[in-house]
């Protein structure tokens, strides 16, 4: 029986993409490269600084990784304060207040850094319904690595069979599939060009999955 959910954070609680694009590319117009659809598509669900180490070896730049982290975010700080795109994911907050009033345990595992964690939990008030936040940026692997998915589910105090993962990403969704946890792909506006082969359950709306659906779900 269901008692806890993982939540990815970027295209399933908030629609960060506009912003990330824009800083990205305002970064790589920083360092003079050209990165067409398919090279950024294939970042989503990764961490930045996986993504930038990426970029360095493709284009043998000569920056390190991490200036290229710290340009990324310099840009996207200022959007966060400056850019009206950013908005929730339309009826996440109500799919969340479902699960937090039904008792279901609410956990974050996003690859996003944990300031931008804090800064979104803040923004939209969300910290009182969540018990724990991972960033995959402060941890060894990266997604489609299980092992944000395994920490974020032994936090909760329940078993993997107790657990449920909601994802929009490929890397997302194979990380959760190599964690062994029942995986909810909502397939996002916001994340196009994502394979959803590997999850257990695809989504279009988050009505089909409300606390008396998803409870006997795993």
């Amino acid at each position: 029986m269901l008692k806890a959910v993982l939540f990815d954070m970027d295209g399933v609680i908030v629609d960060t993409e506009p912003l990330h694009r824009k800083a990205y590319f305002k970064m790589f117009h920083d360092v003079d490269i050209s990165v067409d659809e398919d090279l950024y598509t294939s970042f989503t669900g990764q961490s930045t600084i996986n993504i930038c180490r990426r970029i360095v070896n493709h284009f043998q730049l000569n920056y390190t990784p991490e200036y290229l982290v710290k340009q990324k975010r310099l840009h996207f700080k200022y959007l966060f304060d400056n850019d009206t795109d950013l908005q929730l994911i339309d009826g996440v907050l109500d799919l969340i207040k479902n699960y937090f009033n039904n008792g279901l345990k609410l956990v974050v595992a996003s690859s996003a850094s944990m300031p931008n964690i804090d800064r979104i939990f803040e923004r939209f008030d969300l910290n009182q319904y969540f018990m724990g936040k991972f960033s995959g940026a402060d941890l060894k692997e990266s997604k489609p690595h299980p092992e944000i998915f395994e920490k974020a589910s032994e936090h909760t105090g329940f078993s993997k069979s107790e657990c449920m993962v909601i994802e929009d990403s490929t890397n997302g969704i194979l990380a959760s599939h190599r964690a062994g946890i029942f995986c909810v792909g909502f397939k996002s506006p916001h994340s196009s060009n994502q394979d959803y082969s590997k999850a257990d359950m695809v989504i279009l709306n988050f009505n089909d999955i409300y606390f008396n659906e998803a409870l006997h779900l795993v």
